[in-house]
């Protein structure tokens, strides 16, 4: 189980779409309110991705998307 913000714009909805398509096939996705987003991770053992303390977020100029092709080592031409 993945969890980030609600209200998904277009790095939210792509790192989904990266993670369904490359790093877990039947990752499950829950988008909570911001003052939601610290408790959820612990209670539902749900990975956290672009939310400011995230592992999984943005760094430096790139974005979640980005970490995230980093991170998992992603070398497909479809993920560039």
């Amino acid at each position: 189980m993945w969890v980030t913000r609600a209200r998904p714009k277009v790095d939210r909805v792509a790192c989904p779409w990266l993670i369904r398509r490359f790093i877990d096939p039947d990752a499950a996705f829950l988008f909570v309110g911001a003052s939601e987003v610290e408790g959820v991770p612990a209670a539902f053992g749900a990975a956290p991705f672009d939310i400011d303390s995230a592992f999984l977020s943005h760094r430096g100029e790139g974005c979640t998307f980005d970490t995230m092709i980093e991170e998992f080592g992603l070398r497909s031409a479809a993920a560039h």
